[in-house]
């Protein structure tokens, strides 16, 4: 069984009281991470999509969740690439001051040195991005087993 969470569905309620300084950033992503030991504890595959562009955030997650659980994911996609597919126009509103601490524009993004996966999406086909995630992640499944 698999579960996903992501931005919007942690902050209209997990996270609802935060922000997006650093400080609501990094409590969202140890939010994110208990969630997601508890769904392992539990048998359940947890996948987790958000923006978290500090590494000591996500080192935080990967010591909490455990390093053989943990799948760093990096969609090192062009920032032009993600501006052209924004359906809720945030990079718009970014560039022109409405949203401050938005990650790329007004606020920094610190690559991952050494992800599990590198997806560039703007060059790899959304079939090519799925084949190298699943070629990572499967492996680590059928390995999988519920601590008791």
């Amino acid at each position: 069984m698999a579960y996903v969470l992501d931005g919007d569905n942690v902050r209209h309620g997990l996270s609802r009281d935060l922000g997006f300084s650093p400080e609501h950033r990094a409590e969202n992503i140890r939010r994110i991470a208990e969630v997601a030991r508890l769904f392992n504890e539990a048998g359940i595959v947890l996948i987790t999509a958000f923006i978290s562009p500090y590494r000591e955030d996500r080192d935080m997650a990967r010591a909490i969740i455990g390093a053989e659980r943990f799948v760093e994911t990096h969609l090192a996609t062009d920032i032009a690439v993600c501006e052209s597919r924004d359906p809720k126009g945030l990079y718009k509103k970014a560039r022109a001051g409405n949203l401050p601490g938005f990650t790329g524009i007004s606020a920094p993004y610190e690559a991952p040195l050494a992800p599990e996966v590198r997806l560039d999406t703007g060059a790899l086909s959304i079939e090519e991005s799925i084949e190298r995630l699943v070629g990572t992640v499967l492996p680590r499944l059928r390995n999988f087993r519920v601590p008791v």
